[in-house]
């Protein structure tokens, strides 16, 4: 590979952007790092790889049912757009569904193409099912999640289940056991039936996050907190990391600007992306449900779909929160706070010495070059 070298403005997620040359060797290592006194012309920004935490798919590639083949396929398309790290999302399936995926995946997590599995269900609320199969989704158990994290052998790194589920406690247990993030969502609970589990899990040292906040449950309401309020307060606080999903589509931006005052450095922005990521309107899949998407829009094929997953892509996403927070904002909620949930440091990757790790986009945003772990993947 032949080093490179670029100017552009640079933020880690730390400081503010500035004018910078960085350059890396032809062995992919981050060899100098040099801030400039004037900008040549019009600067592009350069952040840390993005780490996408809740991604079902693209490029006609679908996590949850997909071959090795396709699920590489991908994956490598979102790593090309910039998301270096990502877990790989399934949906509500049966144990015999989910724990074959899980196979299928498995060559993936060991090349480190995908950081891990995320399990979506199934034990989640039919009432705020979204996108899934209600047929799949079924009660707590907490057998059957020992059962398929045991076959999985570290490789899921996450589960998300409705607190209001029987067994949720005992869910959380199994999830501590097996070092699995406990991820809440999909759910019609209340406030003290969420706020309840979050506190259990926080007290049994779990990390905890919000699936999708906002997405697949009630609103807030003044008199009616529900999760909503319990995932908000206790992201104020600093013991829950929040998802949301930053397109402009699954929440109006003054909603992302909501959680982000609320939960700081807890923000991650996620894709939720599914098949249809990358590729234009027309008929694609979600697990076993059928999937329409037009204006770039996925919702469940018939009248009044529910929206079905996203289509953007997490370097979109950054782009549209940056134009409202600046760069190092966007880094943070793109790359930095949701690297420290898989223990990833982002900066890294910035840093002389280190196998280079960073995106940059040209002064409109575009992805013009991606490094991850010292190989160039774009550029």
């Amino acid at each position: 590979m032949a080093g490179c070298t670029i100017s552009a403005r640079l933020t880690d997620g730390r400081a503010e952007p500035y004018p910078a040359r960085v350059r890396v060797d032809a062995e992919g290592v981050v060899e100098s790092v040099e801030r400039l006194e004037s900008s040549p012309g019009k600067l592009g920004v350069v952040a840390p790889g993005l780490v996408d935490v809740h991604n079902h798919g693209g490029a006609r590639g679908a996590f949850p049912t997909g071959t090795l083949a396709e699920c590489r396929q991908a994956a490598e398309f979102h790593r090309q757009q910039g998301s270096v790290h990502l877990l790989a999302s399934l949906v509500s399936g049966t144990e015999e569904e989910l724990t074959r995926q899980v196979g299928v995946l498995a060559p993936l997590v060991a090349e480190g193409v995908v950081d891990g599995i995320h399990l979506e269900g199934p034990f989640i609320h039919t009432a705020k099912c979204g996108a899934q199969a209600p047929d799949r989704i079924q009660d707590g158990d907490p057998a059957m999640l020992r059962r398929i994290l045991e076959r999985g052998a570290g490789m899921v790194r996450q589960l998300t289940f409705a607190p209001e589920t029987p067994n949720a406690r005992a869910l959380v247990d199994a999830c501590v056991e097996y070092g699995v993030i406990v991820s809440l969502g999909h759910t019609t609970a209340d406030f003290v039936t969420t706020a309840g589990v979050l506190d259990y899990a926080v007290a049994r040292g779990a990390t905890v996050t919000a699936t999708h906040l906002f997405n697949a449950m009630p609103p807030l309401h003044h008199r009616q907190p529900g999760a909503v309020g319990a995932m908000l307060a206790a992201a104020a606080r600093g013991e829950v990391a929040v998802e949301a999903i930053g397109d402009g589509v699954h929440l109006a931006d003054g909603t992302v600007d909501v959680i982000a005052s609320c939960a700081g450095d807890g923000l991650m922005l996620i894709t939720d992306a599914m098949e249809a990521a990358g590729m234009p309107d027309g008929a694609y899949k979600l697990g076993p449900l059928d999937v329409v998407v037009a204006g770039g829009v996925a919702r469940l094929a018939g009248v009044g779909g529910a929206i079905a997953g996203g289509t953007s892509t997490l370097a979109q996403q950054f782009v549209r929160f940056s134009a409202r927070h600046g760069a190092a904002a966007a880094a943070r909620a793109a790359a930095v706070n949701p690297g420290r949930l898989l223990g990833l440091d982002q900066a890294r990757g910035l840093q002389v010495g280190q196998p280079a790790e960073f995106v940059e986009f040209d002064p409109a945003g575009a992805v013009r070059t991606v490094f991850a772990g010292g190989t160039r993947l774009r550029g």
